[in-house]
């Protein structure tokens, strides 16, 4: 599995936890490899650890750099791309921002909307340059 696949594997689960926020990273991914929806590999879940360890930085990070937007109005897709881009920026430390950057955008543009994609890119620019 590449690390775009892997990446999308972990869009996906941080999706899912957006729709019910009980529920732990670990039991999101156990369900859905138990339904065989998706597969996780070593770097999608330290991701997404790092991403559920460090839930309110992340999420700090966002709220700062999407002006005028708080993050239960921010659209499911654009919230769950931005934990995964901003989350792998922060600890993943043999990821240049600017693939993080790319990677996410290309995730925006498969599951969202073009204004998505260049939302995303905006704001983790901002992100990119201040860390």
């Amino acid at each position: 599995m590449t690390r775009s696949d892997a990446r999308e594997q972990a869009f996906m689960v941080l999706f899912e936890k957006i729709f019910d926020e009980q529920e732990t990273i670990s039991e999101i991914i156990e369900k859905a490899q138990e339904a065989e929806l998706i597969k996780i590999n070593g770097f999608a879940r330290q991701l997404l650890e790092k991403i559920e360890e460090n839930s309110q930085t992340v999420d700090g990070i966002i709220e700062k750099n999407v002006k005028g937007w708080t993050l239960q109005r921010l659209p499911k897709v654009s919230l769950a791309v931005l934990r995964l881009a901003v989350g792998e920026m922060l600890y993943i430390d043999d990821v240049p921002s600017g693939v993080s950057v790319n990677e996410a955008v290309e995730i925006a543009k498969k599951y969202g909307t073009t204004s998505d994609a260049s939302y995303i890119n905006g704001v983790l620019g901002t992100v990119a340059k201040a860390l």
